[in-house]
């Protein structure tokens, strides 16, 4: 049942003036920032009033600008935009809460530019959750590629245009080459660009080009970091880390999976996709995209670059689990977009943590650290764990799902798959915590053998500890979180399979 209601519009708007009003009052610190929290306060709440209607089967919609007979900004709330809206604007507070402490603390340059695209970008993310058909959507897309451009090349380092320059011909090139083209041949073909249950292509179009179709907007959905599209990714690490925890862990690639997850449930349809044989070959692709990955994040030493490349493999099983087509795979796929959120979130805090009070980048670097920076570490490990999927974390019932879904589809070579990145994500990140719990600082090591040799009396070293709780609390409280989800997974497992209808 379709129900008409301004929600959505409003939950984009209310970012739209807490961006404004951030501009407004630069000149005040605190209610600069205050506007920035006030903002996702609201958002999140505005959300929230939407998931009673859509759990009671409603659909909600809202016509901002029709400009063509079949050709409209328009909105609309069911479950699966719904779950990409709860997770973004919910993140979006507790970044908003670190982004003060670590702005503050390293006392970075133009902060008022900072969270006012911070607020577009979630302006953005909300347009393409709640978008009513492939216009809108493409249109809040693109628009999330340029509201993130500053974040990104926020330290104004020729390594970040450098980096900048990387996202955008990633990003546009491929939804100018590839993604347009699809939206325009399926208008072509079906008289609409609007999603629908089951798909949008007639009986009897030609298989060929809907191959074809569908191979272009698997291309064009570059966010999503399927290889070999990836490479900005990694690149983008340069951002200021609350930039790489919200938007390279969260909004932007979580942007990319759902337009793959559209495509799949409500413009091909299940059935079409099993008749053309694409599930097979998608499959293939994203299997591939999570084993290399996971052991090119095998070798590295920077901890960022760990986690950009345990990204790209995350985002693939969200993928995976879709285009398996069995219920429980798909179920398992459409909430590792919460679960993984949520987990990852947690372990670019703490990267930013600990370079905050140290100013170390390398995993190598960090021998002992977890002895320095309790609270830090400990949430890295639940929020690591989750991501390797050891129970009780969210993690944990993405992977159920998935492994028991991929046997219900009888494809056992992914079985094999989900194994092998299970145990490869497990050693980079077991790897990590063994390191800084169980290894010695080897700062300290040498100082004192040099003071030794010297004869030199014993000097303190500056102390290593937590910065402070406006960086501590939000990184607590996602992994707490990650551990509730594990807990009690009820809400998105309905809310999952109510997007799956």
């Amino acid at each position: 049942m379709q129900t008409e209601s301004i929600a959505p519009f409003l939950a984009m708007a209310v970012a739209l003036v807490g961006a404004a009003l951030i501009v407004v009052t630069r000149q005040s610190p605190n209610l600069r920032e205050g506007c920035s929290l006030a903002a996702s306060v609201l958002q999140f709440l505005l959300v929230l009033t939407m998931i009673p209607p859509v759990l009671a089967g409603e659909i909600l919609h809202y016509t901002v600008l029709p400009f063509l007979p079949q050709v409209a900004i328009a909105f609309r709330v069911d479950a699966l935009g719904l779950l990409l809206a709860i997770t973004a604007s919910f993140l979006w507070i507790l970044t908003t809460i670190y982004s003060i402490g670590y702005m503050r603390h390293l006392h970075e340059q133009a902060q008022t530019r900072y969270y006012a695209f911070f607020a577009l970008v979630l302006t953005a993310t909300m347009g393409v959750a709640f978008s009513a058909n492939l216009i809108t959507l493409y249109v809040f897309y693109e628009l999330l590629t340029f509201m993130t451009y500053p974040l990104l090349t926020h330290a104004g380092s020729e390594a970040a245009y450098a980096a900048g320059k990387k996202y955008l011909i990633y990003q546009l090139g491929s939804s100018i080459i590839f993604l347009l083209p699809a939206i325009i041949v399926t208008y072509s073909l079906t008289g609409t660009f609007d999603f629908r249950p089951n798909g949008v292509f007639p009986a009897g179009a030609n298989a060929t080009v809907l191959v074809v179709v569908f191979c272009l907007f698997l291309a064009g959905s570059a966010k999503a970091a399927i290889m070999p599209f990836h490479a900005w990714l990694p690149a983008a690490m340069v951002a200021p880390t609350p930039v790489s925890a919200l938007l390279h862990a969260v909004a932007v690639v979580n942007a990319g999976v759902f337009l793959v997850l559209r495509v799949i449930l409500d413009i091909f349809g299940k059935d079409l996709l099993q008749q053309l044989h694409l599930e097979v070959a998608t499959v293939i692709v994203v299997s591939v995209t999570i084993l290399l990955a996971s052991f090119r994040a095998l070798r590295l030493d920077d901890l960022k670059a760990v986690l950009a490349y345990s990204t790209i493999s995350q985002l693939s099983y969200m993928i995976l689990g879709v285009v398996l087509l069995s219920p429980t795979a798909m179920v398992g796929g459409v909430m590792h977009m919460v679960n993984h959120a949520e987990s990852k979130i947690v372990l670019f805090f703490c990267a930013g943590s600990i370079y905050l009070a140290t100013h170390k980048t390398k995993i190598s670097e960090l021998s002992g650290i977890g002895r320095q920076m309790p609270w830090t570490m400990v949430a890295f490990s639940i929020g690591a764990l989750s991501i390797v999927g050891i129970p009780p974390t969210a993690g944990f019932i993405t992977k159920w799902f998935l492994v028991t879904g991929t046997i219900e589809a009888d494809k056992l070579a992914v079985v094999f798959v989900l194994v092998i990145s299970t145990l490869l994500s497990a050693a980079y990140y077991l790897r990590i915590i063994r390191t800084a719990f169980f290894g010695s600082p080897p700062e300290e090591a040498r100082d004192e053998a040099t003071q030794r040799a010297e004869g030199s009396p014993h000097q303190e070293r500056q102390e290593i500890r937590e910065v402070s709780p406006l960086i501590v609390g939000p990184l607590l409280v996602a992994a707490v979180l990650s551990l509730a989800l594990g807990i009690f997974p009820s809400f998105f497992i309905d809310l999952a399979q109510l997007a799956l209808r």
